[in-house]
Formats: C-alpha cells, structure tokens, sequence
C-alpha cells in the first residue's frame, strides 16, 4: 500500500469536485476547493476521522468495499478506480456492475457519422451515447431519464400506441428475445450489480412475454442485419444494423445505414434536418 501516494490521489480527485455536482449546497465560508473531507466521508459512509487519516497518509489499508463507496463519492472513471485500487494494494475483483463511461474516442465517433444513426448502449441495453440522428430516427434521448433510455423496459413494458412497438421498428418481437438472451449473459457477468437485478426482476414481474423468454435460458443472439422503423414523420425507414463490440467496457456501437440512392437514405437526410422537433405528432 502506498499511502503517501494514495493521500494524494484521493485529495485531487476531491478537490476537483463541486458540491453541486453531488447535490450539496455550496454554503458562503467554503475555502476549500472541491468538497470538503467530511462530505466525501459522508458520501462514502465513512467516518470522517478515518478518510481525514487516509488524505494524511496515516489511515490502516482499506477494504474492497472501502474503495468501492469512495470511487463512487468522488466519481472515479473505471481507470481511475483501478488505480485506487492498485494505490491501496487491493487487487480489484471482478467489476459490480456494467460500464456506463463511453470513450471519448468512441463519442467522437457516433458524431462523425453525420449520415448514420449510431448509439452506444450499456450490458443492460441502456442508451448512454448518441448522434443528433439516432435521436432524431428514435427518440430525443436527452429528454429522458436514465431509466426510461433503457429499450429493454420500453420494448417489454411500455405500452405500444397504435400499434407501434420499440419505435414501430419492424423486428421488435427478434430484438425483444435477443435482449432477454443478452440479459440472462450478463446477469452471469454481474450477479452482484443491484440494478441489473432490479431490472430483471421488474421485466419478469411486469412482463409475461420478458418471464417466459427469460425462463427459457437461452443466451445465444441471432444478429438481426436489416430492419425497417416505422417513423411518424418520414415513414418507413429500411436501414442496415452493424454492431461493434466494445470489449473492454462490456458495450456495443449499433450504426444503422441506408442504401444509397435509396427512399430511406432520403428519408434520413429529411430526419437529420427535422432533428427531434415535433417528434410527438402523429403521423
């Protein structure tokens, strides 16, 4: 354990947080930058004095579960948290739960693709990065919740409106197998990750078609290479589906491209100049 190298770390990743960015008020007599030691030890659920004899290179080896509750306080990037981890002389075991951070390379990417929708989505088919045309072909996703950018709970538990499931796109009963198969994968990668068990078990509770297909433990996917969305204000839209493994953060790149020449590749130049406005009228 390097101590006097840990103290450091754990102060700068301290100080470069603002109590905004944890939901706590900023107060007027606040000298410190970034939070205060005691906010960090609250956010952790630790005793001050003991984070206070971490950040003075005094403190006794932490646990595993020490490291978790402060790599979330101060908001360590995957890299950060296993340099934490190397710092403490605590190996890091298998990760809790799926990746939500996108490369930057990788966001960089999706907004290169100027005539493609592309996305990325998390293991547990969370919508975490996407171009100006992924929204504007399925929905405006900065409108939404964390929760409600899951496509697995839209496709099995949001109602479909006249008709139109997953976005009216034409293979949703394939993808909503393929996703219980990849669910019931990832579930094995993740046992302990509280989400991803709270997920399951609100699919399986709210849905009879999630409950049977998950009963089923299938884990194989056939990929699904051409599918056509039924959009409100363009019509059908027939793209290709590619998707790119990420392999190191447990995602997938799902780029979706029309034909040259073709009705759709019109139709998404039409989209990529609509964007998301007046995306909730009726075709």
């Amino acid at each position: 354990m390097d101590r006097r190298e840990l103290a450091e770390f754990l102060r700068t990743r301290r100080e470069r947080i603002t109590p905004a960015d944890v939901g706590l008020p900023a107060g007027q007599r606040r000298r410190t930058p970034g939070l205060r030691r005691e906010e960090v030890a609250q956010l952790a659920y630790i005793s001050t004095e003991y984070y206070t004899r971490l950040e003075q290179a005094r403190g006794p080896r932490p646990s595993r579960e020490v490291l978790a509750q402060l790599a979330r306080a101060l908001r360590l990037s995957d890299a950060e948290r296993d340099h934490l981890h190397h710092l403490a002389g605590t190996p890091q075991g298998p990760p809790p739960g799926p990746s939500r951070e996108v490369r930057q390379s990788i966001v960089d990417l999706l907004h290169r693709l100027p005539q493609a929708a592309a996305f990325v989505l998390s293991a547990t088919y969370e919508v975490i990065a996407w171009n100006d045309l992924a929204a504007a072909l399925m929905e405006d996703f900065s409108a939404l919740s964390r929760r409600d950018r899951n496509v697995v709970r839209r496709a099995f538990l949001q109602q479909p409106g006249g008709g139109r499931r997953l976005y009216g796109v034409s293979d949703a009963d394939e993808f909503a197998r393929t996703a219980a198969q990849h669910l019931r994968a990832a579930a094995a990668r993740y046992p302990d990750d509280p989400e991803l068990t709270e997920l399951i078990a609100e699919l399986v509770d709210g849905s009879e078609e999630f409950a049977r297909l998950w009963a089923a433990h299938e884990v194989t996917a056939r990929p699904t290479l051409c599918k056509t969305f039924d959009h409100p204000l363009v019509g059908p839209v027939t793209v290709d589906c590619d998707v790119l493994d990420i392999t190191d953060r447990d995602q997938r790149v799902v780029i979706y491209t029309a034909a040259p020449g073709s009705p759709s590749e019109a139709a998404l130049r039409l989209l990529s100049v609509i964007g998301t406005q007046r995306m909730d009228v009726a075709r």
